[in-house]
């Protein structure tokens, strides 16, 4: 993994305006920290959950997925959270939810990218798909199979096929 510490240093002996490279990084380095700590308020988290959870369903549904499906793309919630969640009894979902349905609805919209067929782009995480990642399978299997991993993986993919 890259170490921005070390490139700082390096680049600081060596390069002029070095300092205001040094203190723009440091900048970041703390909004990026404020935004991780922001995502993770429970008040953030309470304020996002409901929007997240219906849009969710309205992706499952055009993807036309089982419930056993959904509650895998959620990361295998109680039968019975799973319900409250379709009624409409959300609450506030946890970070990882919240990062899953994340990746789940860019997923959605990079195959709308890709695909301008609305039907084959709901179609994609279920046809077999020769991509060596998915081993023939369907992305969808990797999506539940792979728990967060998987979607994170499918997400990369979509994302770099688009460009």
């Amino acid at each position: 993994m890259w170490n921005r510490s070390s490139s700082r240093t390096s680049s600081a002996t060596t390069m002029p305006g070095s300092s205001a490279r040094r203190a723009a990084d440091r900048a970041a380095d703390g909004a990026s920290d404020a935004a991780a700590a922001e995502r993770q308020s429970p008040a953030v988290r309470k304020r996002l959950s409901a929007p997240a959870i219906r849009t969710f369903f309205n992706i499952a549904a055009a993807w036309q997925l089982t419930a056993d499906e959904q509650r895998g793309l959620l990361g295998w919630p109680a039968t019975s959270t799973f319900y409250n969640y379709r009624s409409g009894a959300v609450g506030t979902l946890s970070f990882d939810t919240l990062t899953r349905l994340s990746l789940v609805f860019g997923i959605y919209k990079a195959l709308h990218v890709l695909y301008p067929d609305a039907g084959l782009a709901d179609r994609w995480v279920r046809l077999p798909n020769a991509h060596p990642l998915f081993g023939g399978q369907p992305a969808l299997t990797m999506m539940i199979d792979g728990g967060i991993d998987g979607l994170y993986h499918v997400r990369r993919l979509l994302d770099a096929r688009r460009g």
